[in-house]
């Protein structure tokens, strides 16, 4: 079982390396498509590590707070219906606490939260994947210190005019 375990490990490291994943030039799509399969693997393609925790943070945070979520949802849900079932030997573990209206109140609340929990999760998903594209597009964007601005005045040959010309280096 353990050296089961191993080989599909090694076999899985074989082909990420065959699968040239650290290339110089980056592809776009595959970036995008690594991202998809698994967030933040598209970052460490584009070798912006610094990013993959904080998408894991996200996704798992917004994971964490749905069940979260969930679970007080279902328990306000099922107080009620014991409470409104016509059966006066069940009672619920908000009895006196809460009325009826109470309830569906924090029915509706959880029930918000754990659809924006859902909507969060799936936005910083998306942008997961955009991120990791954009980054895999300016991989090789030349950024260096040549960058400048000459403004230069001449005399227009014409009329002898002055002129001004600006001149943008890069």
């Amino acid at each position: 079982m353990n050296s089961s375990r191993i080989f599909r490990i090694n076999l899985l490291f074989v082909f990420l390396l065959s699968f040239n994943l650290f290339a110089q030039n980056k592809s776009a799509n595959k970036s995008a498509i690594l991202s998809t399969a698994c967030p933040g693997l598209g970052q460490i393609y584009n070798e912006k590590y610094w990013k993959t925790p904080i998408i894991i943070l996200g996704i798992g945070s917004c994971v964490f707070s749905y069940q979260y979520y969930n679970n007080k949802f279902e328990k306000y849900k099922e107080a009620y219906i014991l409470r409104t079932d016509q059966d006066e030997s069940t009672i619920d573990e908000f009895d006196g606490i809460y009325s009826e209206s109470n309830l569906i109140t924090l029915q509706d609340y959880y029930r918000n939260n754990k659809d924006l929990s859902i909507i969060i999760g799936s936005i910083i998903y998306v942008l997961n994947i955009v991120d990791a594209y954009v980054d895999a597009h300016l991989f090789t964007y030349n950024i260096n210190d040549d960058l400048s601005l000459y403004i230069k005045p001449e005399l227009s040959p014409n009329n002898g005019t002055g002129l001004i010309s600006m001149k943008i280096a890069f």
